[in-house]
C-alpha cells in the first residue's frame, strides 16, 4: 500500500508540472496575441492599408499655346490608354498576347514595352496602347478581370488644331526618352507623360508641364482599382502666348506649300515679334504624341522635300543677289565707292583666265549703284567686292546678323556662314583666293544664311537696328487696350552705319519693286501707302557642272527639280515708315523653276500686304481685335 501511495504522489507532481507548462504556454500565447492585436495593432493596420491603398502620381494638364489673338495652337483632348503594371502582370508576354487579341498591337509595341520595363520601376504603369477609341477601350475594360495588371487609364493627349501649319514653330510632344528618365521630376515615369521635343513645346517645356497631383486609390488583391479615396489635382502648366498671327501663318503656309518646298518669315521690326514662321511641307505633330509607326517615320525621312526640317530657321542657302545690299553698304561705309561710282557691265568679268558672268547676257552697260541694285547687275558687284576684300564684306555682314548665332526662343536655329581669310586658312589650310571674293560679292561661294537671318538682315536695313526676333509674347493676348509700339525699340542695338548710306540702299530697293526694269516690278503693291521695297535673289546650286553654270542661271521646268537654282526675296513695308519685314526662300524655284522676282517676291508681297492690313496701329481706338477666321482641323 505504501508503494502505491508513492506512485500516486509521483503522478500528481508530473501532472502539476505538465499543467504548469501548459499554463505558461497559454500565458505566452495570450501575451503574444495581446502584443500583436493590441500593442502592434496600429502598425499592422498601417501595413494593411499600405497593401490596400496606393498613392498614384497624376500628370497635370499641359499648358496651352495660343497666338497673339488667343487662337489655340496647342491644346489637350481626352483619351483612353491601356496600361500594365509589370509587377502585377506576371508573364508580360502572355499579357501582351492577350491584349493583342482585343486591340491591334505590333511587334514594335512589344519591343517598346520590354524596353520601358527595363528602364522603369516594376510598379510604374507602362502604356500598352495609346489613344484608343471607345470600342477598343470597352473591349479591354470588359475583359479586365482576366488581364492581370492591365487597366484602362483616362487622360489627356496633345492636340494641334492647325496640324501641319504650325508643326515646326509650335513643335510637338512625344514619350520620354531613356536619357530624359534621369530627371528628378516624378512625372517623367508616368506612361501618359509627354515632353516637348521641338519648337515652342521644347523651348518652354518646363513652364508647360505644370505640377504633379496625387490620387489615393483602393485596390483589391489583384491590383485592380476598387475606388478612389482621395484626390489632389495638379497645377496646370502655364499658357504660352506667341506673337504669331495665325491668319498670316495660314497664308504663308498655303503659299509655301503650293511651291513644294519653301519657307517664309514675317517680322515686326519695331518689336521683334515673329508674325509668321512657315516651313513647307509640314507634318502632323499629333502622331508624335501617340507614337509614330515605322511606315510613318520612313515616309517622313525619305520625303525629298524634308518635311521634318524647319527650313525657316535651319535651312542653309546661298543668299545670291539678296547679299548685294550688304556688299554695297560695306563699300559705301569704307569709301570704296560712292552712290555715283560707275562700272561698265559687258555681261562678264575677267580676272586672269577666269570669267564670271552676269545674269544678263550682253550686260547692263554703264551703271551706278542704284541701278545696279535695282536691276541686280552681277558685274557691278564683282568690281565692288574685288575693291573691298572679303574681310570688310564679312565685318559688315556680321553687323547685320549674318554669319552669327541667332538669339531666338526656339531651338534649332542655325548660323549660316560668312567666310573670312582666317576662317578659310584655319578650316582648309589653304589661303584665300581673290576669285573667291568676287563670287562672294554676289552671295555665292562659301556665303550662306537661313531665312530667319535674311529677315533680320532686311530689318536692319529697314530700321538701322539689329532687331532681335522673339516668338513668345510677354504682354499676353492682344486686347482692345493693348499698347501699340509706335517707334523702334531702343533695346535693339544700332547697326552702326550712316543713315545717309541706309537711305541709298532703301531707295535702290524701292526701285527693285516699284520701277520698270526692277527685278521684282511684277510683284509690286498697288496701294502707295502700303508699298514695299525689296531685293531679289537667285542662288546657285553648287553641284551643277561649270559648263551648265556658264550658260547662266539654272531654272525652268525642263531641268530636274533638285538641279534648279533657289529663288529668294527679302522686303520691308511700308516704304515711308518701314515696320514689317519678310523673307521668302523657294527651294529650286518651286513648281515653275522660276527666279526670285517671279516666284518668291509675290509670296512676300501678299504677306506684307496682309500684315499691314492687320496692323493694330491701323485700328480705331478701343475697337476689339477679330480673331482670324480659320477653319480649325
Amino acid at each position: 500500500m505504501k508503494h502505491d501511495g508513492g506512485r500516486g504522489k509521483i503522478l500528481t507532481r508530473r501532472a502539476l508540472v505538465l499543467a504548469g507548462g501548459k499554463a505558461a504556454l497559454l500565458a505566452a500565447l495570450a501575451g503574444r496575441l495581446y502584443y500583436l492585436q493590441v500593442v502592434q495593432a496600429p502598425k499592422f493596420a498601417m501595413l494593411a492599408d499600405e497593401n490596400r491603398i496606393n498613392i498614384r502620381v497624376l500628370a497635370p494638364p499641359r499648358g496651352h499655346i495660343v497666338d497673339r489673338f488667343g487662337v489655340p495652337l496647342a491644346v489637350n483632348r481626352p483619351t483612353y490608354r491601356a496600361v500594365v503594371i509589370p509587377e502585377q502582370a506576371g508573364n508580360i508576354d502572355a499579357t501582351f498576347d492577350a491584349v493583342a487579341r482585343l486591340v491591334p498591337l505590333t511587334e514594335a509595341d512589344r519591343r517598346r514595352v520590354l524596353r520601358d520595363m527595363h528602364n522603369r520601376h516594376s510598379f510604374v504603369p507602362i502604356a500598352l496602347r495609346e489613344d484608343m477609341n471607345w470600342n477598343e477601350m470597352a473591349r479591354i475594360d470588359i475583359n479586365a478581370v482576366d488581364l492581370a495588371g492591365v487597366s484602362i487609364d483616362q487622360g489627356l493627349i496633345r492636340h494641334y488644331p492647325f496640324g501641319v501649319e504650325t508643326a515646326h514653330v509650335v513643335g510637338y510632344v512625344a514619350p520620354v526618352s531613356e536619357q530624359e528618365l534621369d530627371s528628378d521630376d516624378p512625372l517623367v515615369e508616368l506612361p501618359d507623360f509627354r515632353v516637348g521635343k521641338s519648337g515652342i513645346e521644347k523651348q518652354y517645356d518646363l513652364e508647360l508641364r505644370g505640377t504633379a497631383g496625387t490620387s489615393e486609390v483602393e485596390v483589391n488583391a489583384f491590383g485592380k482599382v476598387v475606388r478612389e479615396l482621395a484626390r489632389e489635382d495638379g497645377i496646370s502648366g502655364e499658357q504660352i502666348v506667341v506673337g504669331l498671327d495665325m491668319a498670316l501663318q495660314d497664308l504663308a503656309m498655303r503659299r509655301c506649300t503650293a511651291q513644294g518646298s519653301a519657307s517664309a518669315v514675317v517680322l515686326d521690326s519695331w518689336t521683334g515679334e515673329v508674325l509668321a514662321l512657315a516651313s513647307a511641307p509640314g507634318f502632323d505633330p499629333s502622331v508624335f504624341a501617340s507614337g509614330l509607326t515605322p511606315a510613318q517615320w520612313k515616309a517622313l525621312i525619305e520625303n525629298p522635300y524634308n518635311p521634318l526640317t524647319d527650313k525657316a530657321i535651319a535651312g542653309i542657302y546661298a543668299p545670291g543677289s539678296t547679299f548685294k545690299p550688304v556688299v554695297a553698304m560695306a563699300a559705301l561705309e569704307a569709301g570704296v565707292i560712292t552712290p555715283e561710282t560707275e562700272f561698265f557691265c559687258p555681261g562678264e568679268f575677267h580676272l586672269g583666265n577666269a570669267v564670271w558672268h552676269c545674269w544678263k547676257k550682253g550686260g547692263h552697260g554703264t551703271l551706278a549703284l542704284r541701278r545696279a541694285i535695282k536691276e541686280s547687275c552681277d558685274v557691278f558687284f564683282y568690281h565692288t567686292a574685288d575693291l573691298l576684300g572679303i574681310d570688310r564684306i564679312a565685318q559688315m555682314a556680321n553687323r547685320f546678323g549674318l554669319g552669327v548665332k541667332v538669339d531666338i526662343d526656339i531651338p534649332g536655329a542655325k548660323s549660316g556662314l560668312i567666310p573670312t581669310r582666317a576662317w578659310k586658312l584655319a578650316t582648309t589650310g589653304v589661303p584665300w583666293q581673290r576669285g573667291e571674293t568676287i563670287s562672294c560679292g554676289i552671295g555665292q561661294s562659301f556665303v550662306s544664311l537661313t531665312p530667319l537671318q535674311l529677315v533680320i538682315y532686311v530689318a536692319g536695313l529697314a530700321t538701322g537696328h539689329l532687331v532681335k526676333p522673339v516668338l513668345s509674347r510677354e504682354q499676353g493676348v492682344m486686347t482692345p487696350t493693348s499698347v501699340v509700339a509706335n517707334e523702334i525699340s531702343r533695346a535693339f542695338a544700332p547697326v552702326g552705319v550712316q543713315e545717309k548710306n541706309l537711305d541709298v540702299i532703301r531707295d535702290a530697293m524701292y526701285g527693285v519693286v516699284n520701277e520698270p526694269h526692277g527685278t521684282a516690278y511684277g510683284a509690286r503693291i498697288a496701294e502707295p501707302a502700303m508699298a514695299m521695297a525689296g531685293k531679289t535673289g537667285t542662288s546657285q546650286i553648287h553641284h551643277i557642272a561649270k559648263d551648265v553654270r556658264d550658260r547662266g542661271v539654272v531654272t525652268g521646268t525642263k531641268i530636274p527639280w533638285k538641279d534648279r537654282d533657289h529663288a529668294l526675296f527679302m522686303a520691308f513695308a511700308p516704304t515711308n515708315a518701314p515696320r514689317y519685314v519678310c523673307s521668302v526662300v523657294v527651294e529650286h524655284g518651286g513648281t515653275t523653276g522660276g527666279e526670285g522676282g517671279a516666284v518668291a517676291a509675290p509670296i512676300a508681297r501678299d504677306l506684307l500686304l496682309e500684315a499691314q492690313k492687320r496692323d493694330p496701329a491701323r485700328r480705331v481706338p478701343n475697337e476689339p481685335f477679330d480673331a482670324p477666321d480659320l477653319a480649325q482641323g
